[in-house]
């Protein structure tokens, strides 16, 4: 058995605590290879896509556990298309786009993109979450709401279910559905976060959890935080901005310079990606939305349907001041390109290395 391995570990069947979020195929392979429990971000693909990734994902791993991420946002509309939702858009909004574009000298983007082409309404989240539901995947997590029909779903089909908590309120509804694991998600966190901090939140989720398993997720990137999460109650860790930094992801150039470059503070939380606070790497497209003047980027999903077609634009040309990634505060411990398999090999011995401190220290106060 593995030094770190927890009760969570074994009911998963896998070595190690480290939980992987990622968009990426090769990332969610290579973080279970390694030991870890992977989550395959789906919220960005239709459902055909689900169905594709899911199958491959399953093929490659070889019997392996692995779960799928799917947001349930609420909605300022429900609009059935994107044309449908650009009449509501202000002339205000539009400007500043077009304005953006200008400025930045952004050519027109030709492959297809999720921003640009999809609109996130209830159809929508319905046939991604029957995709998923349909699959093979071992669990399914689900983050930005907490609909007590889609767990009540996964679990008859016998998947785990996880759920992103950003509050410790949050806890009891995701108990009253059935939750079987939890993940308290702090203000550290990269993407949609809430105001807590993840040293914070974890101890009052875990207390509140009634002994569910509780992972500790937001900011976290080396092994003594890993300690510490233990140490808070949590039975494992939860990373995503990790594998940015990963040759398995593939992080595009421009964005991978920012990346490793990054440190903590440059990262910030903006309504400017989707509507809703968001946790990214700092750029011109988050500085352009708070600079005086700015309209307030809109409510989900308005914004991407405003924005959609200029940020597929800008990531298929790499405009440089203007890209970004949603990124967490542990971007400071991502500052080289590495593999999976060695952040894994990293945070085991960082973390053993820590509680052997942890406990030296005790010890010393305790002869």
């Amino acid at each position: 058995m593995n030094s770190l391995t927890t009760a969570l570990c074994e009911r998963l069947g896998i070595q190690l605590p480290i939980f992987g979020f990622s968009h990426s195929i090769e990332v969610t392979v290579a973080l279970a290879e390694a030991g870890g429990f992977p989550v395959f971000g789906a919220a960005r693909e239709t459902p055909d896509k689900i169905s594709e990734d899911i199958a491959l994902i399953k093929q490659r791993l070889g019997g392996r556990p692995f779960g799928v991420d799917l947001m349930y946002p609420k909605l300022a509309g429900d609009e059935s298309s994107r044309e449908e939702a650009k009449r509501k858009l202000p002339a205000e909004h539009l400007a500043f786009v077009a304005k953006l574009k200008d400025k930045y000298a952004i050519p027109a983007a030709v492959k297809p993109n999720f921003f640009a082409d999809q609109i996130r309404n209830q159809a929508f989240f319905d046939a991604q979450t029957e995709a998923v539901l349909e699959s093979g995947v071992d669990a399914v997590v689900t983050a930005v709401g907490l609909p007590r029909q889609v767990v009540a779903a996964a679990k008859a089909r016998g998947k785990t279910t996880f759920a992103m908590v950003g509050s410790a309120r949050h806890v009891k509804a995701a108990r009253d559905a059935g939750i079987d694991i939890l993940v308290a998600q702090g203000y550290d966190a990269g993407g949609h976060t809430g105001p807590v901090g993840t040293y914070t939140l974890v101890p009052q989720v875990v207390e509140a959890s009634g002994g569910l398993p509780v992972l500790a997720a937001g900011g976290v990137g080396h092994g003594r935080q890993v300690a510490a999460a233990f140490a808070l109650g949590a039975q494992g860790v939860w990373l995503g901005t990790a594998w940015l930094a990963t040759r398995e992801y593939g992080t595009p150039p421009v964005l991978l310079r920012k990346i490793l470059a990054a440190r903590s503070e440059d990262t910030v939380i903006t309504r400017a990606h989707s509507g809703k606070p968001c946790r990214v790497v700092k750029s011109s497209w988050s500085d352009e939305w708070d600079a005086a003047g700015a309209p307030k980027p809109l409510p989900m999903p308005y914004q991407h349907v405003l924005t959609g077609e200029l940020l597929a634009a800008i990531e298929e040309h790499q405009v440089e001041p203007l890209v970004y990634e949603a990124a967490g505060q542990s971007v400071a411990w991502f500052n080289e390109l590495t593999t999976v398999r060695e952040i894994v090999a990293r945070l085991v011995s960082e973390t053993e290395a820590a509680l052997d401190e942890m406990n030296g220290n005790l010890k010393a106060h305790n002869p």
